[in-house]
């Protein structure tokens, strides 16, 4: 069992940056894919970012690429969502999400409770 906590959300301007971050608990952290998933208002989730196990690589979905930087500190149980050049389609309610395994996950079995993230002048 994997219980996953967001925090760092807020009000930002566009163009600003906020950095999520998401502590997960259990000695297995370092085997699991992280993801990390947004809601916005009146829609479905969305994929935004995935890193594999050993933080070697990742992926983003098109609209966050040059944006959005994942990372993971393995020592400390935590993913990390680096968000610059932020703009007000990108307000949502984010959400990190772990899968173990050794391919890139098509679904993911640990949620986090989400943190909101709203980007308005």
């Amino acid at each position: 069992q994997v219980q996953l906590v967001e925090s760092g959300g807020g009000l930002v301007q566009p163009g600003g940056s906020l950095r999520l971050s998401c502590a997960a608990s259990g000695r297995t952290f370092s085997s699991y894919f992280m993801g990390w998933f947004r809601q916005p208002p009146g829609k479905e989730r969305e994929f935004v970012s995935a890193i594999t196990a050993n933080g070697v690589s990742t992926r983003y979905t098109d609209s966050v690429k040059g944006r959005f930087t994942i990372s993971r500190d393995n020592a400390k149980n935590t993913v990390y969502l680096q968000m610059n050049s932020l703009k007000p389609e990108d307000t949502a309610v984010y959400y990190c999400a772990a899968k173990g395994g050794i391919r890139w996950p098509v679904s993911y079995d640990y949620w986090g409770q989400g943190t909101q993230v709203t980007v308005s002048s």
